[in-house]
């Protein structure tokens, strides 16, 4: 925070170029039940999230937001800071909080943002904001970027502190903010309708040791379309590697591999996910949007000691008529949930969604997951009821 004041003391203000300002806001309204075999009553939370910022523009190449979040929830259910733990979780508590304050600076090809920031890397498997929870995930942070050509980025991060979703009411100290001092090395080239991105991740908990890893991955991503129709790929091979003061050693493999195929409209995906484990360690990617991978239960938050191999399909498009014609965004998707070591399957999931604008601009989203235990947790049922209002209005000055 010292470092962020320090720098918006020092952005010039020149009298021929008034400051810019805007207001920012996102309003979400939801429902979450959670029918868990483990417990004896169904959790029902019903939560807000108004987020709320102010972005100001100084001068030419500065920009500051001053961000803040508040969640308001009711209902019977586990929220991991409210000590009602015969209900199922539903990982949104009630709190308020600094959620981004950050200054940033850009002139031709670089830039640099330092403070209290949203960091979301690729598709955020390593890092990302975990948007999907009423409370974001950001990071204290310094972030440095450079495009030496309009095909070559390079990015680097430098996380001080990672604000986690459970916020700083948590029950466990460790759910909260954690010190850090991890290092993101990202670097992409784009060409065409293809990009390859290398990168090292040193990450470097300073609360809980065993968390520490290296991990260096590749990343390939492209499409090969024509009017509409045709392949797209997804491809990534990475290892991770106890790192810092990490008591264990370990050294697993991580990849992914997502054909697809567009028609009409109609996305179908099959895609393997692989995180190794050896029965002691496994591939962890704690500062990673979890909600995307491995299914909308969320069992896989922690990977198991064994390994996990994800394999799965999927469907998604748009659908609708008359005035919601191609309006209607929907995804279905099935998971098949193996250890990476022995014989053990955990379990079956199946996910689906649909997306309706509103009208006022408001956006409706109704969503479901089932997982079918197997040899791993319980079954588990999520439905949630979802209704979002954003935007943003630009200040005279």
């Amino acid at each position: 925070m010292l470092v962020l004041l320090i720098a918006t003391a020092a952005a010039p203000v020149h009298a021929a170029n008034p400051p810019k300002a805007s207001l920012e806001w996102d309003l979400r309204l939801r429902h979450e039940a959670v029918d868990d075999a483990g417990f004896a009553r169904r959790a029902d939370a019903s939560t807000a999230r108004l987020r709320a910022g102010l972005r100001l523009a100084p001068a030419p190449g500065w920009t500051l937001l001053l961000e803040g979040e508040g969640v308001a929830g009711t209902g019977r259910y586990n929220s991991g800071a409210n000590g009602r733990t015969a209900f199922p979780t539903v990982l949104d508590p009630t709190s308020a909080e600094l959620n981004q304050a950050w200054v940033a600076w850009a002139h031709g090809r670089g830039g640099v943002t330092v403070g209290r920031q949203r960091i979301a890397l690729d598709n955020q498997r390593w890092v990302g904001n975990v948007g999907w929870r009423q409370n974001e995930q950001t990071f204290d942070a310094v972030e440095l970027r450079w495009q030496p050509t309009t095909a070559l980025a390079v990015r680097y991060d430098w996380l001080d502190k990672v604000h986690r979703v459970a916020s700083d009411r948590a029950l466990a100290p460790l759910a909260r903010a954690r010190d850090l001092d991890t290092h993101l090395l990202n670097v992409a080239w784009t060409h065409g309708a293809q990009q390859w991105v290398g990168y090292a991740y040193l990450h470097d908990d300073r609360e809980v040791a065993s968390a520490s890893t290296a991990t260096y991955g590749l990343r390939w991503t492209g499409s090969a379309m024509r009017e509409g129709h045709g392949f797209g790929w997804t491809a990534e091979a990475a290892r991770q590697q106890d790192h810092a003061r990490n008591p264990a050693r370990f050294d697993h493999a991580y990849w992914l591999l997502e054909p697809s195929w567009t028609q009409h409209g109609i996305t179908a995906r099959a895609g393997w996910e692989h995180l190794g484990g050896d029965g002691t360690t496994a591939v962890q990617t704690p500062l990673a949007t979890l909600h995307a991978f491995n299914g909308w239960d969320d069992q896989f938050g922690t990977t198991p000691a064994k390994g996990l191999d994800d394999r799965y399909l999927g469907l998604g498009g748009k659908t609708g008529r008359g005035r919601l014609a191609g309006k209607l965004a929907w995804a279905v998707a099935w998971h098949d949930y193996r250890a990476d070591v022995g014989s053990l399957r955990y379990g079956r999931e199946w996910n689906a969604s649909l997306a309706v604008p509103l009208p006022g601009g408001l956006a409706g989203l109704v969503k479901v997951a089932d997982y079918r235990a197997d040899g791993f947790a319980r079954d588990n049922t999520k439905v949630w009821l979802q209704v979002e209002w954003h935007g943003a209005r630009t200040l005279s000055p």
